[in-house]
């Protein structure tokens, strides 16, 4: 069963906004833009670098997701959860192709980045 309310999920899987990906290490926030893809309560982002070191190190993650017109809010939805670094080729090729189709991206863009799975343990969320 998903920790996602069914009108939350329908907000993250319509529209392919933004989502801000938050780690931490030793004690100290780390926040930066991903896309990503929702699916039955569990969140996929491919990403490399400082974000996948933190994860590898501390799998809390937080993702802030908002959606706006000109500005002003139309939606917001807040994940915690728990992550997991994917280590498998395939299965990082089929995310990354999911998510790139969702992106509007080339299949094969970012083929250096690793898959991370988030499993949501909480959801916030809110329509405006």
């Amino acid at each position: 069963m998903s920790n996602v309310p069914p009108e939350a999920e329908q907000l993250l899987e319509d529209e392919p906004v933004m989502a801000h990906l938050g780690t931490c290490l030793e004690g100290r926030p780390h926040v930066a833009p991903v896309w990503y893809r929702y699916a039955e309560g569990t969140v996929e982002i491919v990403t490399t670098g400082r974000k996948l070191a933190n994860v590898r190190k501390n799998p809390r993650v937080a993702l802030s997701i908002q959606a706006d017109e000109a500005g002003q809010a139309r939606w917001m939805v807040t994940l915690l959860g728990t992550a997991t670094v994917v280590e498998d080729e395939a299965a990082t090729e089929r995310a990354r192709e999911r998510i790139n189709a969702k992106y509007d991206a080339e299949p094969e863009a970012y083929s250096e980045n690793t898959l991370v799975r988030i499993d949501v343990g909480s959801t916030t969320y809110r329509t405006y």
